[in-house]
């Protein structure tokens, strides 16, 4: 019988996303993010497309290249933040330079960050307000 690791972690290497392969999973102790089990919503979220599919029934009203994030993105940000603990978008900022949220986004905001505080407010103040 093969000694069991004393870390934790499988022998088999870490486990890897449907969404984003790049993404690995693996037990380090200490070094953890609170927000990791939400990449497991992720999955199931891109499993399903759910906010792909919500995002296609909104009417995007920006015009022009004003739109630096995609619709499904910002949808994403403002749905996983709610379930990260973050009632507004006050934090947007802070959270636009976390690893994890950056993943939970995806598409650009991987390398280059999620939207902004002011761009996450014009979201979900605009949103809700069109018919």
């Amino acid at each position: 019988m093969a000694a069991a690791n004393a870390t934790g972690e499988a022998h088999t290497g870490p486990l890897r996303l449907q969404f984003d392969r790049s993404v690995k999973l693996a037990f380090r102790g200490s070094s953890i993010s609170s927000k990791g089990g939400l990449l497991l919503h992720r999955e199931l979220d891109d499993a399903l497309s759910l906010t792909d599919t919500a995002a296609g029934l909104i009417a995007d009203p920006r015009i022009g290249t004003n739109g630096r994030h995609r619709l499904a993105s910002l949808l994403r940000q403002s749905i996983f933040s709610r379930l990260a603990g973050y009632e507004d978008v006050n934090d947007a900022d802070w959270l636009r330079r976390d690893p994890v949220m950056r993943q939970l986004v995806g598409g650009r905001a991987v390398k280059r960050g999620t939207a902004s505080a002011s761009a996450m407010g014009r979201f979900e103040t605009a949103m809700p307000a069109r018919p």
